[in-house]
């Protein structure tokens, strides 16, 4: 019997592998990059294996008044939200959202295995939240969730010892993304969608670095994205050749 049997979207095909992540894994990294502005999916926020230079900070104010709204995902409170792959251009259209997109890609790619994020980033507060999703765009502009994650500033290195932020000072944040096993079909492109609220699905961070419950209402913050050659902030795909 296979140690692991997984199912790849784009193929819709099951497969064994005796081992995980498979052996055949090539990682592959894919580092952000912009002139300032990836905001909105059609800012100018780029994913590429490039690594980056001098680049300057993308911002964006997170208010908890006005979260980002849960569009599908994974696992989701019951009620009328639904889980699973949904078009995120509605959230993308928000300037609160960062969307880092490759070129259309020349020949299918596929990716199977655990990601994680690796962001630098500051924030004025004493704690916040930063989410991200991996989301397939099809060549009608079309994009949809693949898989996503979330980490609260104050867990950054421990969920059983919390530590405040230093308002201000640049942290690296990784951001845990699960698995997923998908084919990105030649055409699509390839987007790392990033923010600080998915809710309901995540209850807001209100960025006073109060225990969760405590306050009636939050403080906006406005976040500070760092791509450059100290502050390289990237995903590591794992990439299986076909």
């Amino acid at each position: 019997m296979a140690a692991v049997r997984y199912f790849v979207m784009g193929s819709n095909r099951w497969r064994n592998a005796d081992a995980w992540p498979l052996p055949n894994t090539e990682w592959q990294r894919f580092f952000l990059h912009s002139r300032g502005h990836a905001n909105t999916a059609s800012g100018d926020g780029l994913l590429s294996r490039d690594v980056p230079g001098t680049e300057p900070t993308d911002t964006y104010v997170y208010d908890p008044r006005f979260p980002v709204p849960t569009v599908g995902g994974r696992i989701l409170p019951s009620g009328s939200l639904v889980p699973g792959p949904f078009d995120q251009t509605p959230v993308e259209k928000r300037n609160d959202v960062l969307c880092y997109t490759t070129p259309e890609l020349k020949d299918e790619i596929e990716v199977t295995g655990s990601l994680m994020l690796h962001l630098f980033a500051a924030t004025p507060v004493k704690d916040t939240d930063f989410v991200a999703k991996l989301v397939d765009v099809y060549p009608d502009g079309s994009a949809y969730n693949v898989s996503e994650g979330c980490i609260r500033a104050r867990f950054r290195k421990s969920v059983l010892q919390p530590e405040p932020v230093n308002p201000g000072e640049v942290y690296e944040y990784i951001i845990d993304l699960a698995a997923t096993s998908i084919i990105f079909g030649k055409g699509h492109r390839i987007r790392i969608d990033l923010t600080s609220s998915n809710f309901p699905r995540i209850d807001r961070n209100m960025n006073t670095g109060n225990p969760f419950g405590e306050d009636a209402e939050g403080i906006s913050a406005t976040q500070m994205i760092y791509h450059q050659a100290d502050y390289a902030s990237y995903i590591d795909l794992p990439v299986i050749p076909q």
